[in-house]
């Protein structure tokens, strides 16, 4: 596989996990005030896997534009 399917299989994976990670947050705010406690851990999470996933997008970005 090249790189460019490897960053590409690797951005479909985190755009998975963000959609989770999305809904995660979403039901612990529609629970609220139960699993309040929770909030900065899910919220964390949510955060990171996002953060990873836009960074695999711009990577990407430039790769593509390099070649």
């Amino acid at each position: 596989m090249s790189d460019l399917e490897d960053l590409q299989m690797k951005i479909r994976r985190l755009q998975s996990r963000a959609g989770t990670a999305k809904m995660d947050l979403h039901d612990l705010a529609e629970d609220l005030p139960v699993g309040w406690r929770k909030i900065k851990a899910v919220a964390e999470k949510t955060f990171d896997v996002f953060a990873e996933w836009d960074a695999a997008k711009t990577e990407l970005a430039a790769l593509e534009k390099s070649r």
